[in-house]
């Protein structure tokens, strides 16, 4: 992460590099240990395929964290609701989808309101589980906003739970992270549940 022209850039550098080729070997070696064909026109192409979406779904996209003055002092909730996520779990690299409810309640400064979106994308592209992601983007937020307070939830359902295992078709599962002023106050913590959607 870099700061340019007074705003955050972020971008979430590989840890250990990128290298398609042999995420491609590994996975044609993966698929065909499992018994499955790959000489089928059909599946030929396949393993190229599943590497670059992994590639894909562990890359997010760089983006600045433009923040402005808030001069009229503003004082209430800002809420981004129903922003779509997707994430792979990291115990099965299965997806899990769903939505992110994310607000803040403004200090001094307000955020542009397509960078709350971001900033989950930001955090859930990578191996992840739904309890650590949800608490991530709102201790980011807290960090570098400096707000009064910060609240998230997410609502996904997990195909490691629905396609495998028990698979509890239809379910979901929802975690909150209530920071601040949101944790603090019983009436702002009830009004962000409300708006939400969320009995809290």
């Amino acid at each position: 992460m870099t700061t340019t022209s007074g705003a955050l850039r972020v971008v979430k550098q590989p840890e250990a590099g990128l290298d398609l080729a042999a995420a491609e070997r590994a996975a044609a070696d993966f698929i065909a240990a499992l018994g499955v064909d790959l000489d089928a026109e059909s599946l030929r192409d396949t393993p190229g395929r599943m590497a670059r979406a992994y590639a894909e779904l562990f890359t997010p996209r760089p983006f600045d964290l433009t923040t402005f003055p808030n001069d009229e002092g503003y004082d209430e909730l800002v809420l981004a609701r129903s922003i779509p996520i997707r994430s792979v779990c990291e115990h099965h690299l299965l997806p899990f989808v769903g939505v992110a409810h994310v607000g803040y309640l403004p200090g001094t400064r307000i955020l542009g309101l397509s960078k709350l979106a971001r900033i989950v994308e930001h955090f859930a592209c990578r191996p992840q589980v739904q309890e650590r992601l949800t608490k991530q983007i709102a201790d980011w937020l807290d960090e570098q906003l400096h707000p009064k307070g910060v609240g998230v939830v997410i609502d996904a359902e997990h195909t490691c739970m629905t396609l495998r295992g028990v698979q509890a078709t239809g379910s979901t599962t929802v975690t909150s992270t209530l920071l601040g002023t949101l944790r603090a106050d019983p009436r702002s913590r009830q009004e962000f549940f409300s708006l939400t959607g969320v009995n809290g």
